[in-house]
């Protein structure tokens, strides 16, 4: 097989013993995929097809396709291997990262551990606590971390990305989309002592206790086409504020609009009495993120923005002074608006999660 450019290849056979150690390295999806890659490139070149087939069957690149096919002729399953680099020799082979590598993503740790120490490997695989951390960090595994997640239970969850996702790449004819949200609570907080300045070589420096002076709650609005953001502080967050709030968003917008508002499933967004409010303005149209699904909502993103660059190190003495503060910065923010771009489809959005949930059924756990 060919497709008639470049000269042709010799025919590369294999034994098999080969061709299944080369299946054992490309089908272990926990193997460094480095290698993975090249026995299945090698694995290609075995069926007959030229480099520039096995280039876009693989999606590697032509150099690449001929270099290791070159490598495994020359030196055959020894050739897929790293060449040593210059320096002291290696005191640990490549069998030996990979012990560590496949120990820690498929073992569990001995004497009922939750999860493997460099000490408690180590003894496992006969290296010392150095090499084990060495090898951990070159491959980025970090055992002692541990991130949360958690899937929507929602029964419309399908249903909702796709109409909120939808909205955002294509929003409305005469209609804002505004991604609505309360940030609660707000803390008023005060170094016990004033903050010493940055210099050359020392960051600045604050106290680590603070004194406690009230909250508040923000009520914020973002327009998705422009990033313009209507905001509200309010004490509290019940159903009262965030009917407020929505007065406030009618005044603040043109009345000839149609709104198409996404909120949380927060049960203050659907008393009977915002509901009977609604259905006096029909020009609001509510959109609900399903349950455990605030990323879908973008006006968090903005939220992200006001805490890293208003409120994580700012101090105020009481309440006041703190939602002054943060509505001048959001009127700065409108000055320059900078919107927030959605660019992943809904498809793309329930595939990757498909994945993932197939993951989770595949590992055994």
């Amino acid at each position: 097989m060919g497709d008639g450019r470049g000269p042709k290849l010799a025919p590369l056979e294999l034994t098999a013993e080969e061709r299944e150690a080369l299946r054992g390295l490309a089908r272990r999806p926990k193997t460094a995929q480095a290698l993975a890659v090249r026995a299945r490139i090698v694995l290609a070149c075995a069926e007959g097809l030229s480099n520039s087939e096995v280039s876009r069957r693989l999606g590697v690149s032509l150099p690449t396709v001929g270099k290791w096919r070159k490598r495994f002729v020359a030196d055959r399953l020894d050739g897929l291997r790293d060449e040593p680099r210059p320096g002291a020799p290696r005191k640990i082979g490549d069998a030996q990262v990979e012990a560590v590598i496949t120990k820690t993503l498929e073992d569990l740790p001995p004497n009922q551990d939750s999860h493997w120490s460099t000490r408690s490997m180590a003894t496992a695989v006969g290296l010392n606590q150095t090499a084990v951390s060495r090898i951990w960090r070159a491959f980025g595994l970090k055992p002692h971390q541990v991130q949360s997640w958690k899937l929507s239970t929602d029964p419309l969850f399908i249903d909702k990305v796709r109409d909120i996702v939808g909205l955002y790449l294509d929003p409305p004819e005469a209609a804002m989309v505004l991604a609505v949200d309360e940030k609660s609570p707000i803390q008023a907080l005060d170094r016990t002592a004033p903050m010493l300045p940055m210099m050359p070589g020392v960051p600045g420096r604050v106290t680590h206790d603070y004194v406690r002076h009230g909250t508040t709650s923000l009520f914020a609005a973002l327009d998705v086409v422009t990033g313009k953001v209507i905001g509200q502080t309010q004490r509290k967050h019940r159903h009262q504020e965030f009917l407020r709030f929505l007065r406030t968003v009618d005044r603040a917008t043109p009345p000839e609009l149609e709104l198409h508002l996404v909120l949380d499933n927060y049960a203050t967004h659907k008393t009977p009495a915002i509901q009977q409010w609604l259905l006096k303005h029909p020009r609001f149209h509510l959109h609900f993120t399903p349950t455990y699904s605030s990323w879908l909502n973008l006006v968090e993103r903005w939220f992200a923005e006001l805490t890293n660059h208003k409120l994580r190190r700012s101090t105020h003495r009481n309440v006041a002074a703190l939602e002054a503060d943060v509505t001048a910065w959001i009127e700065a923010w409108n000055a320059d608006p900078k919107p927030f771009v959605w660019t992943k489809p809904a498809d793309d959005i329930l595939e990757t999660i498909a994945a993932y949930c197939q993951r989770i059924n595949d590992s055994g756990h």
